[in-house]
Order: structure tokens, then C-alpha cells, then sequence
């Protein structure tokens, strides 16, 4: 069993909310828009970390992280990305492998909207955390915690940090 955080769009903030729900995760999972990597190493300090680039991190962190981040936790495959659309709107650089090699979870961010929904097309989750940073038009930060249990995500929770 694994707990997991997930946070996408953080864009140079951290702060001791965001840390307390760090250090009750087994892994932290980012998907993108880390902004400075103060952010990411903070993080990694206390948990393991999988994260991906977002537009607006600079070479630095396209140096430290991938576009595209796919693995498996337990017995589930996850694909994250920062820019991946939404079902029925995925981004077209990613939805024909997303059709032929569909994960079991699939993770963006940029939005700034949290939203988790099934996609029956290609029969996986898609999640995107909404905005955990203080820069955007979002109004309050959310994150989201789940667990893996071998093949089942299950326990799933909205996080709100609060109006920026």
C-alpha cells in the first residue's frame, strides 16, 4: 500500500501546509509548473519524488525532470505529464499513445482546475490536482491524496490549502 500526494503548479511556492501533507505521503508525485527548484529539493528532502516539467520551468529543471514521467506504483501504470488535456480533449501530442498504450492513471497539470474523472474510451483515470501555488487565477489551492493498494487506487481526497 502507498499513499501518494499529488500536487501540480506549485510555481516557487512551498509553504508548512503543503509540507504537512508532504511528510504524511509515502511518495510525492508533481506534475509540473515547479517553478523554482527550491520547491521539488524541499520535497525530496522528505519524500521520494516523481515529477515532470511544466511550461513555464526553466532549463534547470527540464534538465532534472522529463515532459513525460511513465511508471508503475504497485501493480498500477501511471503517466504523468503537464500538459495533457482532458478526455475527449486530449492534447494531440499525446493521444495517440494515449489510445494505443493507455496507463492506468493518467496525471496533468497547467490548468489549474482540479478535476479527476474516468475515461471509458481508454479505460483509465485521469486527475489533475488543480493549483497548490499562489500564482494563477485559481482561488483556492488543492491537492489530492490517494492510495495504491497492488491494483486498486482507492481512498481518493480533495486537499484545500486555502485561498491564496
Amino acid at each position: 500500500m502507498t499513499k501518494i500526494l499529488l500536487l501540480s503548479d506549485t510555481h516557487s511556492h512551498i509553504d508548512d501546509t503543503i509540507l504537512k501533507y508532504v511528510s504524511q505521503a509515502d511518495e510525492v508525485w508533481h506534475a509540473g509548473d515547479i517553478g523554482d527548484l527550491n520547491v521539488t529539493d524541499t520535497i525530496k528532502k522528505l519524500k521520494p519524488l516523481r515529477a515532470v516539467y511544466g511550461n513555464i520551468d526553466d532549463a534547470e529543471a527540464r534538465m532534472e525532470f522529463p515532459l513525460h514521467n511513465r511508471f508503475s506504483c504497485e501493480n498500477v501504470s501511471v503517466w504523468i505529464t503537464h500538459i495533457g488535456g482532458y478526455p475527449g480533449k486530449y492534447n494531440p501530442n499525446i493521444k495517440e499513445e494515449l489510445a494505443k498504450n493507455p496507463p492506468k492513471i493518467f496525471i496533468c497539470g497547467h490548468s489549474h482546475i482540479l478535476k479527476v474523472m474516468f475515461d471509458k474510451k481508454n479505460n483509465l483515470l485521469h486527475m489533475n490536482p488543480g493549483a497548490s501555488g499562489k500564482s494563477g487565477f485559481h482561488k483556492v489551492r488543492t491537492m489530492l491524496r490517494f492510495v495504491i493498494d497492488d491494483d486498486k487506487i482507492k481512498d481518493l481526497e480533495i486537499i484545500e490549502i486555502g485561498e491564496k
